[in-house]
């Protein structure tokens, strides 16, 4: 039995291992290695979806958790709106014109408002105008954010704080704040509820890079620069005062005033009555609140003399020495041209200015004629807007023909509008030698208002001006602006306002150029007074009863703070001409 068991077992194991005998063991296995492969790429597969699907779940989580709420996206752009950052405005001692306060704001998140109509309610216990229909919609509203109250008190938001509202906060944002008020209204402007500019110095910041910084996402950057205006503040308030106290004296409609560096073109101060309170803008609203010294053009009147004795002076065709005739009315186009305060006889040069004949100036504008008149004026600065900083600048109204009525008309400020702001610049460069500035706003030197300036007049011409107004000032109708001791030069004008299509003998507007000190002019100054009435019963209503002592009121006022030295001396320039 042993050795019939081991017989099959050794034959098996002594059977030689050929390729024959291993074939069939070894073709199977390659066969199941393609099926294996075949598997594992689809294993990959699947694995890779998966690793995409439950990755993309994942990053969506993640995401969704790393956002803000779309409450909070709204909350978070009221905040960076209302909190835009302004930088505070000085005038050119340093003296804050307009700066930033903080102060809070109401809203309110619907979608967690409890009770609409109990929120409302105690809302109204603070802010009566908060209890109203629309209010409560708005609470019961899905909205994710909605204001409430702009810019309220301390003591109000504690109050409302106290009502314990789910839903309610506060957000704190930028208020504009003017402290001098209405003084500076018209210069600094004033921004709106979002603390954009919208008028004045404010919107030219804005209009300039203050805009585009606060679009560009750094609406609440801190410690901006402080602007410097050219602005003096003493001067500012006591031409403000001043003004009033004119309107009040004179019980005018309106009044304004400048007051300018003769030698840089630099606005020391400018307002205008009646006024507004940039701190309450909505008074800008009121028609009768405008700015009458930059935003609205006037017949100049007899200040316009000023500019046709230098043109015709300039011109070559008049000399200072030279005579008009003035003993008869002047006849031109089918109209007669008369004189308010008729001499009836020939006037010199001086005369013409002093008198401030219409007949001996129209003559003298005939001589340059009226293309030449055009040039002139053009050259001025007077045919265009003043080109100049301040936003609210109305250009000139220009006649639509200019004929030898024209020609006439014109040169004693009628036919032809301008704003205060254009007419204080155009004197400034016959004071100052013939430079002619275009009006800042901002401080500028002596070396920049060089190659700003541009000659319009010849030096000889603006000497022989300074002479005649000052001779004015002394002799003529300025002599209530003639101050002891400033060595002051004007000119008046009293233009009769146009009343449904005629010129009204009872309504005026008047005005009154003057510069100090005369031998080297620092300083231009012109006031003028719409529809004034006499003083007293029985007194006229002209410029140089009004307008002048009110110009020689404020040169005494402000000469000591711009370091105008008083002196008592002759400095007067010698009389050309014996009267």
């Amino acid at each position: 039995m042993a050795a019939a068991f081991r017989f099959p077992f050794a034959r098996f194991r002594s059977r030689p291992e050929t390729q024959a005998t291993r074939a069939p063991i070894a073709a199977p296995h390659v066969r199941r290695k393609g099926a294996g492969d075949t598997t594992r790429v689809r294993l990959y597969i699947t694995m890779a979806a998966f690793v995409a699907v439950y990755g993309t779940i994942a990053g969506r989580l993640v995401q969704y958790g790393l956002m803000e709420p779309a409450d909070a996206v709204a909350l978070g752009s009221a905040q960076s709106a209302i909190a835009a950052s302004r930088p505070d405005i000085i005038d050119r001692n340093g003296i804050i014109l307009a700066t930033d306060v903080k102060t809070a704001s109401l809203y309110a998140e619907p979608r967690r408002i409890v009770d609409p109509d109990e929120a409302t309610e105690l809302l109204a216990t603070v802010f009566p105008d908060l209890g109203t229909d629309q209010v409560r919609q708005k609470l019961a509203s899905d909205a994710g954010f909605v204001w409430l109250k702009r810019e309220i008190t301390p003591a109000q938001q504690d109050a409302v704080h106290r009502l314990g509202l789910p839903g309610v906060g506060f957000l704190s944002e930028s208020r504009r704040f003017y402290p001098s008020g209405r003084s500076v209204g018209y210069v600094v402007g004033h921004v709106n509820i979002d603390n954009q500019g919208i008028a004045g110095i404010e919107k030219y910041l804005d209009d300039q890079w203050l805009g585009d910084l606060h679009r560009l996402g750094f609406a609440m950057t801190p410690n901006l620069e402080p602007v410097r205006l050219s602005l003096d503040l003493r001067v500012q308030h006591v031409l403000y005062d001043e003004l009033s106290a004119a309107m009040e004296k004179y019980t005018a409609l309106a009044a304004a005033g400048v007051v300018m560096n003769a030698k840089t073109g630099e606005v020391l101060a400018m307002t205008s009555l009646p006024d507004y309170d940039p701190n309450n803008p909505a008074e800008a609203l009121d028609p009768t609140r405008m700015n009458r010294a930059s935003a609205a053009v006037y017949e100049m009147g007899s200040t316009f003399k000023l500019f046709a004795t230098a043109m015709a002076l300039d011109s070559g065709k008049v000399k200072i020495t030279d005579s008009f005739d003035a003993t008869v009315p002047l006849r031109v186009g089918g109209f007669t041209v008369n004189d308010f305060h008729a001499k009836r006889r020939v006037l010199t040069v001086p005369e013409v200015f002093i008198y401030s004949s219409n007949i001996g100036t129209g003559r003298e504008a005939l001589k340059v004629g009226g293309a030449g008149q055009q040039e002139f004026l053009k050259r001025m600065g007077l045919m265009d807007r003043v080109p100049t900083e301040l936003p609210e600048v109305a250009a000139p109204i220009l006649p639509k023909r200019w004929s030898d009525l024209t020609t006439v008309t014109v040169s004693f400020g009628h036919g032809i509008s301008v704003s205060p702001l254009a007419t204080a610049m155009a004197a400034s460069a016959v004071m100052n030698g013939g430079m002619l500035l275009p009006p800042t706003f901002f401080p500028r030197s002596n070396d920049e208002a060089t190659l700003k300036g541009k000659r319009v007049l010849s030096a000889q011409t603006s000497q022989d001006m300074r002479y005649l107004m000052r001779l004015n000032a002394i002799k003529g109708s300025g002599t209530r602006a003639n101050i002891a001791g400033y060595r002051v030069g004007g000119k008046t004008g009293t233009a009769e306002k146009v009343v449904n299509g005629r010129y009204s003998a009872s309504k005026r507007f008047n005005a009154f150029i003057a510069s100090f000190p005369i031998e080297d002019p620092q300083y231009l100054v012109l006031v003028v007074i719409d529809e004034p009435n006499p003083e007293k019963e029985g007194m006229a209503a002209t410029a140089g009863l009004n307008a002048a002592p009110t110009a020689g009121n404020l040169i005494s006022r402000i000469a000591p703070m711009l370091g105008v030295l008083p002196r008592f001396d002759d400095v007067d320039l010698p009389l050309m001409v014996s009267y």
